[in-house]
């Protein structure tokens, strides 16, 4: 499993991302943000549960181009893919079960 611990300040391109193999959970925020705070703890902890999808944290924000390609709104906003394609997201989640209904998809 991928997983950056950290926002990521340099996103990967949009290419890039329509270029990951299997199951990958973009998630898209700050390290400021206080909802991105009170989710990262159920965030990590389910996505430690399922090995086989990565996770890759992006730093987000004016400027910050892949955000906008995504068209996210709200921190943090999970991104679920399938070979580089979206295939669910989840806004705000604050609950376990909201990470779980959004990889059963």
């Amino acid at each position: 499993m991928l997983f950056n611990p950290q926002y990521t300040e340099t996103a990967p391109t949009r290419e890039q991302v329509g270029a990951l193999p299997g199951r990958t959970v973009l998630e898209f925020g700050t390290p400021w943000c206080g909802h991105c705070q009170a989710a990262a703890a159920v965030v990590q902890s389910v996505l430690a549960a399922h090995p086989d999808v990565d996770h890759i944290r992006v730093f987000d924000g004016k400027g910050k181009r892949l955000g906008r390609v995504y068209k996210v709104k709200l921190w943090p906003t999970l991104i679920l893919l399938q070979d580089g394609t979206e295939v669910a997201r989840a806004v705000r989640p604050t609950r376990a079960e909201d990470i779980t209904e959004l990889l059963a998809v």
